[in-house]
């Protein structure tokens, strides 16, 4: 060791085999760095030193859980901060509620908080439910720059190995997104995530299912002699007429319906991405609406569950009336992909049909302009496909 210290003096057999006395005694290892055993033979690493006239001791570790060699960096590390007018013992204290502070648990908290005002409550819930459960419980409580890139990738594993690839994808854009906001906020200076790329399982990717447009016909006249409820009926009817997600179509309100210019506007925190959308509504869409609003006109909601009005109708419930009901190997989210294909066989300009879509601009100025500019053209659009679907039910 370094003379400057006079640390070293202490041979590590003598360390090793240090038993308990009648009394607590003390090894020297020079340089005021010392081993105190006490009388139940455990070992304790002090550092005695003294600052501005007084006496301190520093603790440096339990033998053998720290090493002599642990210890020594310590010491010397301890006596570079004396040099420096720096009170190792307060500096360990300043250490200790910085990570407090710091760990993994109360950044992504922040993080979130961030951030769940630009989400619908849903996808909120979501997120935090992941970290609650996937990621929290094993690197929560680590101080964010302690956590390496092995402890991302041992969350990523645990999920995996319960078969959940696409939550351990989202598991990893989660952490990266916290660290990104530790960085930002001067917690942390490394993306430990950022460095697995490609380290997830895939599975092949399997698109929506969704209905030819040769299928048309053969599905509402399915829906025509559906025997189910009428309100799920009427989903079943209205559902090829507007193409929204599946949430958003079902958890409809009557208060955002527009008789008479026409339109359902999806309030913006119904949205993906919080931003009010609008459907212009068809002759043959407005037709199916009025006879739905003699059913359930009553409620707040389009279409309210039979068991609780208060609650709209399942997923499930549209999805196994689609496929085996009617017998169609597709989903109601399958309906936007049907539209989206037609309307482009048929020459309309794609960004009119994916701001119909809502597929999200990224660029809030362009977005913004975007939906005034096309909803002329959307509204000629959708007023074509209510007449094209209405030939289909025709056939």
């Amino acid at each position: 060791m370094s003379r400057q210290t006079n640390i070293g003096k202490l041979p590590e057999v003598s360390v090793r085999n240090a038993k308990g006395r009648v009394k607590p005694y003390k090894l020297s290892d020079g340089g005021g760095l010392y081993l105190l055993v006490n009388p139940n033979s455990s070992k304790y690493w002090r550092l005695k030193y003294k600052l501005h006239g007084k006496e301190k001791v520093l603790a440096l570790g339990v033998y053998p859980a720290v090493s002599m060699s642990e210890a020594r960096v310590g010491a010397v590390k301890a006596k570079e901060q004396l040099r420096q007018g720096i009170d190792p013992v307060i500096r360990r204290r300043q250490e200790k509620h910085i990570n407090a502070s710091n760990i993994f648990r109360i950044i992504a908290e922040e993080w979130f908080n961030q951030q769940k005002d630009i989400w619908t409550e849903s996808h909120a819930n979501r997120v935090w439910r992941t970290l609650e459960l996937d990621v929290l419980p094993m690197i929560g409580d680590i101080p964010i720059n302690e956590i390496k890139t092995l402890d991302c990738l041992a969350v990523i594993r645990s999920v995996e190995g319960r078969g959940a690839l696409d939550v351990a994808s989202r598991v990893k854009q989660r952490i990266s997104s916290v660290f990104r906001y530790a960085i930002q906020t001067a917690r942390c200076e490394f993306n430990p995530a950022d460095q697995l790329q490609g380290v997830i399982r895939t599975r092949k990717v399997e698109h929506r299912k969704y209905l030819p447009a040769e299928a048309l016909p053969a599905y509402f006249k399915k829906v025509e002699t559906y025997d189910g409820t009428l309100v799920v009926k009427l989903a079943l009817q209205l559902l090829p007429y507007v193409f929204l997600r599946s949430s958003e179509y079902r958890e409809g309100m009557w208060q955002e319906i527009d008789f008479d210019k026409r339109e359902w506007r999806v309030p913006g925190e119904r949205m993906k991405m919080k931003d009010e959308h609008i459907v212009p509504l068809s002759e043959q869409a407005i037709s199916i609406l009025e006879e739905l609003k003699g059913i359930t006109g009553k409620f707040e909601l389009l279409f309210p569950s039979s068991r609780n009005a208060r609650k709209p109708i399942s997923e499930n419930t549209i999805n196994i009336a689609i496929k085996k009901r009617l017998g169609f190997a597709a989903t109601s989210d399958g309906f936007r992909s049907t539209a989206s294909t037609i309307l482009n066989e048929k020459g309309f300009r794609l960004d009119v049909i994916e701001r119909q879509l809502a597929h999200v601009e990224r660029n809030k100025v362009r977005a913004a302009y975007n939906r005034s500019q096309y909803l002329a053209e959307r509204r000629e659009m959708m007023e074509w496909w209510g007449n094209y679907l209405k030939e289909r039910t025709s056939n």
